[in-house]
């Protein structure tokens, strides 16, 4: 297949006969159908003799949820050792051949967190929670703001899927083999699939050891020191956690440092105990007073708790450490919008934009606080801008109705 962008022609696919397998990044399967049609080739929802192309989605794997390769690749495959000239490409391969640049783009698109939440329906805590697992990596950071690449995280996410409905990572990791001669990269999803099937015994390391997150086990390089006598173990036994008690921490004396202890709040956050993890992130603090990672994982176990005022108190300790902490500033935006406090809500996004006018996040949220305050072209203004950098989720439908609505009756 020739590339248009070189031969200016609407009509590549012309006796194509094309079908798709896997979750498209770019578009629904319905929408890419009706681009074959636009391009001169013929759709096909099923497989056969007469297909000459099979394009492979790039959100996720083109895995059942068996864990074995789709059906439609498995026939191909068939079919192609039976002599039939059926090509296979990746979805941003197809796009490029069809000259569709914009597309293509989208499949490799960069988003924040709270996008990514919105767009694959995710908490930000299972984000966050997958990257401090070693699981996801940011592309890059911008004053502490993670930016990640759209397929590594829907990697995860299938992953993960397939684990929960039962399938073993011994048959994930078959089918997966099975892609790599079609798609590159397959060692990526291999290590996340070791990382999501041995969660239990995953580990943290810090200068002080390798905490397991699943039992809250430390694992040091010295043992506790044994109590003298009886009433010292007595008080040991009744340290803040205790197992004994049902808490998931076991606590091994005085000598958890800082990071251990945050290490510990977080791993609680992740298991759904933000008033233990609270404790365990006040204890940090103390070691470390004014660490804003640790004051912004407190804001958001204090929140968590339904302590507002709290939260907002420990983001400012954020911003106060770091005031380029960007998603501290937009956190605190959203509680006083919250709390219908639209000016001290409209200055911490203001501030954030200030230092990062390309946060997609804090132009959606500054827009909803200038809808409130009847300032709907300057709200305008600020939805077109996020549109540059989401064109296709939740956000950016609500985007362009918004924009819609407001540019016909812009004093509403």
């Amino acid at each position: 297949m020739t590339n248009p962008a070189k031969e200016n022609n609407p009509r590549v696919l012309e006796g194509e006969h094309v079908s798709l397998t896997g979750t498209l990044a770019s578009m629904t399967h319905e929408a890419a159908y009706k681009l074959v049609e636009e391009h001169g080739g013929t759709s096909m929802h099923h497989v056969s003799k007469v297909t000459t192309l099979l394009v492979i989605g790039e959100e996720g794997w083109p895995l059942d949820p068996d864990g074995n390769p789709s059906q439609k690749l498995l026939h191909t495959q068939e079919l192609q050792g039976d002599g039939i000239d059926i090509r296979i490409l990746k979805e941003s391969d197809w796009l490029n051949a069809l000259g569709l640049n914009d597309q293509q783009q989208d499949v490799h698109r960069l988003y924040t967190p709270a996008m990514l939440s919105q767009l694959l329906n995710l908490s930000v805590n299972d984000i966050r929670r997958w990257e401090r697992q070693g699981l996801i990596k940011p592309v890059k950071k911008i004053y502490r703001l993670p930016y990640f690449d759209f397929q590594q995280v829907t990697s995860v996410r299938r992953l993960h899927e397939l684990l929960l409905e039962g399938v073993t990572s011994e048959e994930i990791k078959a089918g997966l083999q099975s892609l790599k001669d079609l798609v590159s990269d397959i060692e990526q999803p291999l290590a996340q699939l070791d990382l999501l099937a041995c969660d239990s015994h995953l580990l943290f390391r810090d200068n002080n050891g390798l905490i397991q997150p699943a039992s809250g086990q430390r694992f040091l390089d010295f043992d506790p020191p044994a109590a003298s006598n009886q009433e010292e173990a007595d008080e040991s036994d009744s340290v803040l956690f205790k197992e004994a008690e049902g808490s998931e921490t076991v606590h091994p004396g005085s000598q958890w440092s800082a990071d251990e202890w945050f290490h510990e709040g977080c791993r609680l956050l992740d298991n759904n105990k933000p008033v233990d993890a609270i404790e365990a992130f006040r204890i940090a603090i103390m070691d470390k007073p004014s660490d804003p990672e640790i004051h912004f994982c407190l804001a958001d176990a204090l929140y968590r708790t339904g302590n507002i005022n709290g939260a907002i108190e420990r983001y400012h300790n954020v911003v106060e450490s770091d005031h380029h902490y960007l998603e501290a500033w937009t956190q605190l935006g959203c509680l006083y919008l919250e709390k219908e406090e639209l000016n001290p809500a409209s200055d911490a996004f203001r501030i954030a934009l200030d230092i990062h006018p390309e946060y997609p996040e804090a132009c959606w949220y500054q827009a909803e606080v200038f809808v409130q305050l009847n300032q709907v072209e300057e709200a305008v203004s600020l939805w077109k801008q996020y549109l540059v950098y989401d064109q296709k989720g939740p956000w950016a439908e609500q985007a362009h109705q918004n924009i819609a609505k407001y540019e016909t009756t812009p004093n509403q």
